[in-house]
């Protein structure tokens, strides 16, 4: 080959990566000139649920365009995860879901996807302390009460998770290790279901988000007995957490984010990041959240992948030892 056919070579790719993201630009620009489709990987009534909703009208009126609330629940959420990892990298459909987005190479260990390679991290929404509650049959107002019960009666207690690998599942199972308590893991397909069988006394406990707890708390439908976080949060100023109970160093929160198809154009992605982030700062928007037991994160697209491979890490031994998962 020549030095001109070398120099024409390299001409035609430097006009095809020139193109590529004249094109990519273009694109972004223009985005979104239709409605946008925000999947939440859960059934209506838990807190992507609830967090998707308040954050629709908003970002919808940002974005000058349709935002569309779709429920695509299954399999601790991986079935929305899916659809969207399948969906045109363009912007239109996003997913919306929780912190066991972080676990489900470990417990799905034959998902049709690949979490880190096929979803890209938009931002981490807001998080919030679990809520340790039981149902008022159950004979424990305190963390000590209810390790004492079920360890006196083996069989007596059942907990509730809106699936295998989410954050009540893995904190369950945490607590158990750490206080040797005794009680059975039954699985749901989302907050909603589980709810309805916590209230009903078909389980008898459960570690629930901080903004489904506090209106069953409130009514005495529910009985809180700890919370999960370093800090006592405004909403639960009264419920001592885990470490405050007698398990130092004890620390876990929940989380509601944001993700795109991989390859989805990073102005699309930044302009998202940036829309959210007005959103949750607002004080308006900001003392919602409170109200509920969340705070605001709003993070970089690269800090909620940091935090992501840093949380999979965290949580990997303990499905290791404890062998969870969904085969």
């Amino acid at each position: 080959m020549t030095e001109t056919q070398q120099a024409r070579g390299l001409f035609r790719r430097a006009a095809m990566v020139l193109a590529a993201c004249s094109a990519t630009a273009a694109m972004a620009q223009s985005w979104p000139a239709k409605p946008v489709h925000l999947v939440v990987a859960f059934p209506p009534g838990g807190i992507v649920d609830t967090v998707a909703r308040q954050l629709q009208p908003r970002l919808q009126s940002a974005l000058g365009q349709p935002v569309i609330v779709e429920n695509r629940a299954g399999a601790g959420g991986t079935v929305g995860a899916a659809e969207v990892a399948r969906a045109a990298p363009d912007g239109y459909k996003l997913l919306m879901t929780f912190d066991s987005y972080a676990t489900y190479s470990l417990t799905y260990p034959k998902l049709p996807f690949q979490p880190a390679k096929d979803l890209a991290p938009v931002t981490q929404i807001a998080r919030n302390p679990l809520i340790l509650v039981v149902n008022p049959q159950v004979k424990a107002t305190t963390v000590k009460e209810l390790v004492t019960l079920s360890k006196a009666e083996p069989h007596a207690l059942n907990y509730a998770s809106v699936g295998a690998g989410s954050s009540n599942h893995l904190t369950a199972e945490l607590f158990k290790a750490i206080s040797d308590a005794q009680a059975m893991h039954v699985p749901y397909k989302g907050g909603g279901p589980a709810m309805q069988d916590l209230l009903g006394g078909q389980v008898q406990m459960m570690f629930l988000s901080a903004v489904l707890a506090q209106p069953h708390v409130q009514s005495g439908k529910l009985l809180a007995v700890a919370q999960t976080g370093a800090q006592r949060v405004p909403a639960f100023a009264a419920v001592p957490t885990v470490a405050e109970s007698g398990y130092p160093g004890f620390e876990v929160n929940s989380w509601v984010g944001l993700l795109a198809p991989a390859a989805t154009p990073k102005p699309v992605i930044e302009r998202l990041h940036q829309e959210i982030k007005r959103i949750v700062q607002d004080p308006a928007f900001a003392a919602r959240l409170q109200e509920q037991g969340l705070s605001g994160i709003a993070n970089t697209p690269e800090q909620f992948a940091s935090a992501l491979q840093t949380e999979s890490q965290q949580w990997a031994k303990l499905v290791r030892e404890r062998q969870l998962s969904m085969e």
